[in-house]
């Protein structure tokens, strides 16, 4: 956690000032009407996420700080446990979890998000976690870049039974990428890819599945879809399956992704309206120590 919050910040200044500098190209969203008129526009709708809880240090406060700069979704792990959330590396073999889930200051993370209108993001995270999370969460999440178990067995994969909670939540299941989640291997295929969406389709549902390639955090792609301009191969693969129709496939481009952030935003107002406060208590000092190992930078 050595200067997580710090570096978060950074990136959201790197952020604003790219928005800033190429106005014609991007646009900084924080709402789904947002989304909506940069894509009426043409324009890319810059949405910010925060990929990992160690960024908030321990602190609801950080927590609504990045929400006032722009934060819209927050990956409660990334590749490493927080004190109060165990990521998908305490599945493995040889691992122990550090907390078995989320810790009861990890519930309050949750619902302080939900009270913001924050996306809760569960890739990253250990199964235990995803559970604790779908049954605490009071709006949808979100898997912004996973795949399915059933076809590739590594541990930042989401099981079936945790798909089909998913979709009594009424959230949304991004396929990543990358080889080593779609194929367990150093490399996929365009059709890995497509088995992966078919197999969420049928768990979930349709409206339960999106993409969230991550390729800004890949150095391997799959054969066929190299980068963003690939997409429309992706699109058509699924089209001449006779199984998507044009209407599906605005789901998985982007539909279904607005109609969960919408659903956060509902929630959002409705808490504000029933008078709730922001949660304000703080993380036990005894819970903080040994149950971290993130360092950043390489240090």
């Amino acid at each position: 956690h050595l200067d997580a919050v710090q570096l978060a910040l950074e990136q959201i200044d790197v952020i604003r000032r790219l928005v800033a500098k190429y106005p014609t190209y991007m646009t900084l969203v924080t709402t789904t009407e947002g989304i909506e008129k940069a894509h009426e526009s043409g324009l890319l709708a810059s949405l910010i996420g925060v990929e990992g809880g160690h960024a908030i240090g321990t602190s609801l406060g950080v927590l609504r700080m990045l929400y006032q700069l722009g934060a819209r979704y927050l990956t409660l792990t990334h590749t490493c446990n927080t004190p109060w959330a165990d990521c998908s590396i305490a599945d493995e073999p040889g691992h122990l979890p550090h907390i078995g889930g989320l810790s009861p200051f990890g519930t309050l993370v949750v619902r302080e998000m939900n009270r913001l209108g924050m996306m809760v993001d569960l890739s990253h995270v250990s199964v235990p976690t995803m559970l604790d999370a779908l049954r605490m969460s009071r709006a949808p999440v979100i898997f912004s870049h996973s795949s399915a178990h059933a076809l590739c067995n590594s541990s930042r994969n989401v099981p079936d039974h945790v798909l089909r909670l998913l979709a009594e939540n009424g959230g949304l299941m991004m396929v990543a990428f990358y080889p080593h989640f779609i194929s367990c291997s150093e490399s996929a295929t365009l059709q890995d890819v497509v088995a992966h969406i078919n197999h969420i389709r049928d768990v979930a549902g349709v409206d339960h599945v999106g993409i969230g390639a991550g390729y800004d955090g890949i150095n391997i792609t799959p054969l066929g879809l190299e980068d963003v301009s690939r997409y429309p191969y992706l699109l058509a693969e699924l089209l001449g399956s006779g199984r998507w129709t044009e209407a599906d496939l605005q789901k998985l481009v982007g539909r279904n992704l607005i109609r969960v952030f919408r659903k956060v935003e509902e929630v959002r107002d409705r808490l504000l309206a029933s008078g709730e406060e922001p949660i304000d208590e703080r993380i036990p000092v005894q819970d903080v120590y040994g149950r971290t190992y993130c360092r950043y930078p390489d240090t």
